[in-house]
């Protein structure tokens, strides 16, 4: 029986990150097909379980409580899991990196698609992902972290920062291979840590358990076509 309710478009993307960290915690969450998720979406704020403009949306069954927004249900997650660190800074800079990570999927995307990817595009575009992998290999480096050892906050466990971390960069890097490349040159220490989390049972059966759901789905649409295509 399962604790959670996750409403999110079927697809990795902004979703995997929740996923990724109930699956770390060893829960068990129900899903809805794209038509449920529309219709919640769309309802009356009054009518939502939680107001919210459009998902993730996660509804903790245990005691009804009901929250949107990605690092919203990040942080949630991470506090009644276990996977937050002890102290305020941490927890602080943690949900910096959650908000980094949402921010770089907004800029992958062109802003939801916005416009369509070009090969100009990409091209003017790959210094500024560079200089987001060299904010985290930097994050990292100040705390320790190598390309073989070590979580980005410096803790001894991983938390919320390294699963949000890994499944950002290697979920993309699956998608997009180009830029596992890029990653493995240009922050060898953040590629490090997305191996080794990847390599967990919990996140290998995930992986396994979304190419089976998603197949070769990103983000969808017509910008994950034009993704694909220019970044090729």
């Amino acid at each position: 029986m399962s604790d959670y309710e996750l409403f999110y478009w079927q697809m990795p993307f902004r979703g995997q990150f929740i996923r990724a960290i109930l699956a770390w915690a060893g829960q068990q969450w129900d899903e809805h097909d794209d038509a449920s998720v529309s219709k919640i979406m769309q309802a009356d704020a009054a009518a939502q379980a939680v107001p919210f403009m459009g998902p993730p949306m996660l509804v903790d069954k245990r005691n009804g409580f009901a929250l949107a927004q990605m690092p919203a249900i990040a942080y949630y997650l991470g506090e009644t899991l276990d996977l937050m660190p002890e102290s305020v800074a941490d927890k602080a800079l943690t949900l910096k990196v959650v908000n980094d990570a949402n921010d770089v999927i907004d800029e992958l995307t062109l802003d939801g698609g916005r416009e369509m990817w070009s090969a100009q595009r990409w091209k003017e575009f790959r210094p500024r992902l560079e200089r987001w992998m060299a904010i985290w290999e930097e994050t990292g480096r100040r705390r320790g972290l190598t390309a073989e050892r070590g979580t980005l906050l410096g803790v001894q466990r991983p938390g919320v920062a390294d699963i949000v971390t890994a499944t950002l960069w290697g979920t993309m890097a699956q998608h997009l291979p180009v830029i596992g490349r890029l990653l493995d040159e240009k922050a060898p220490a953040t590629a490090g840590l997305t191996r080794r989390l990847l390599a967990e049972p919990a996140l290998v059966n995930l992986a396994a358990v979304s190419r089976e759901r998603f197949g070769d789905s990103y983000c969808g649409g017509q910008i994950e076509q034009s993704m694909k295509r220019a970044i090729r």
